[in-house]
């Protein structure tokens, strides 16, 4: 029973299903339905859970947390073979995705391809090295013993369903890792019109805004993630070599991307009055800056 003294873990659950369902009632296109998809998946409300996710695929059809959080819940449900699917095309979007390599790892020996498993899992350690679980997760698999069934993030797994903790964690100051804001120090339209992603759509420094001045960093972040890799498979289909830089003119915006380092992509967006060849000059400061930067972490 939920009181006001007393609120067991399972009360403070459905409060927060509630909270998030009325933010995604208010802005359909918010990429909460994430976070509410993985509670109603912990709650036990699948059939919700994967509505809330199928909507959001709707919306977001190339978000690979998107497909995370389907194959999770297909695979509460026993559904392995579409769970695999969904698991398979989060790769495919974000190479680096370590939640859908070890969903993926986990399927595999569930029908005992063992070889498989322990190579999505060795390819998560390469991107997540400090991960414990996956270290434990190849010592069970070893052990004969079926790894623990894929879950949220484990540095999500505290706040993914709660609006206010997901609110403070932001808010707190890192104490180490990235430095977001020297990256593109001193550089014109740091802080709104310059972003810098890794392989798997996690930010690394700048932002960007669109034009009614709403911060849209993280859902363009998002959409980025394993585009440097489909710009080179394109390009090699080609034959034009390796690629540096490709620049797009929009109606309201020019923008340019380019990848300061192999598993890096930097995006440049500026108004549809500038020319592409002096946003690819500033493209050009913006990557030195980067790839200066990404050499000293």
């Amino acid at each position: 029973m939920c009181t006001a003294r007393a609120r067991p873990p399972e009360c403070s659950l459905m409060d927060d299903i509630r909270a998030l369902s009325a933010q995604l009632a208010q802005d359909p296109q918010s990429l909460v339905f994430l976070r509410l998809g993985e509670a109603l998946r912990r709650k036990g409300q699948l059939e919700a859970a994967l509505r809330v996710a199928m909507n959001g695929l709707e919306r977001h059809p190339h978000l690979a947390d998107a497909h995370d959080l389907y194959a999770r819940i297909l695979t509460d449900k026993h559904d392995y073979e579409r769970g695999f699917d969904e698991w398979d095309m989060a790769v495919r979007i974000a190479p680096h995705h370590t939640g859908a390599l070890k969903g993926l790892a986990f399927l595999y020996f569930k029908v005992g391809d063992i070889e498989q498993a322990e190579a999505h899992l060795a390819a998560a350690k390469r991107v997540e090295p400090d991960d414990p679980s996956i270290e434990q997760a190849i010592a069970m698999m070893r052990k004969g013993a079926s790894p623990p069934e894929p879950s949220a993030a484990a540095a999500d797994s505290s706040t993914a369903a709660s609006p206010t903790a997901a609110s403070s964690t932001a808010q707190a100051p890192q104490g180490s890792g990235l430095d977001e804001a020297r990256v593109f120090a001193g550089l014109e339209g740091a802080n709104e019109g310059l972003l810098l992603i890794d392989g798997a759509g996690r930010v690394l420094g700048g932002a960007l805004k669109d034009r009614a001045g709403t911060d849209v960093t993280d859902t363009v972040a998002a959409y980025l993630a394993g585009v440097s890799q489909e710009a080179a498979r394109t390009a090699k289909l080609l034959g034009l070599g390796a690629w540096t830089g490709l620049s797009a003119e929009g109606q309201q915006g020019n923008v340019h991307l380019a990848h300061p380092t192999s598993g890096a992509l930097l995006l440049v967006v500026r108004e549809r009055g500038m020319p592409l060849g002096r946003l690819a000059i500033l493209a050009q400061r913006a990557t030195l800056m980067a790839r200066r930067w990404l050499e000293q972490q």
